[in-house]
């Protein structure tokens, strides 16, 4: 293995153990702050970027998960009055989701707090260390 070859194998542990130890802290301060998952959080904050709501379908390609995996959350979210299902006009299969009114409260201040919660885990670094993070990320997504 060259010299090269094991640092990007350095890079690539390193960038998962970030990830991990950022989705963890995520993960848990959703839990211990507003008795909620990740999963939820993440169809509540789709859904808050469309008011009009959004069919099951294209919520689970906008979070990239399979249909029954939403339909899970959705169900369980929809118990809580924090989203509603409405029928599609002329698709009796169909439903669309929207958030309640308090739904939309409630990402209004999970959103607060997961801001709060990104600036803490990520004060250590100064602007160019976050502008050269995000030039990197980037690149490694391009293709070659």
């Amino acid at each position: 293995m060259t010299d090269a070859s094991r640092q990007r194998l350095r890079l690539w542990l390193n960038m998962l153990k970030a990830t991990r130890h950022v989705e963890l802290e995520v993960r848990e301060r959703l839990r211990v702050d507003f008795d909620t998952t990740l999963p939820r959080f993440d169809v509540l904050a789709v859904l808050s970027r469309h008011p009009e709501g959004l069919r099951l379908s294209d919520l689970s390609k906008e979070l990239m998960v399979s249909n029954g995996n939403v339909t899970v959350v959705v169900d369980r979210l929809a118990e809580d009055a924090l989203v509603e299902r409405l029928p599609v006009p002329g698709d009796r299969r169909a439903w669309q989701v929207r958030l309640t009114p308090a739904g939309e409260g409630a990402i209004r201040a999970m959103t607060d707090a997961h801001r709060d919660w990104i600036d803490r885990l990520f004060g250590g670094l100064d602007d160019a260390q976050i502008a050269a993070a995000i030039d990197t990320l980037s690149a490694i997504r391009k293709p070659a």
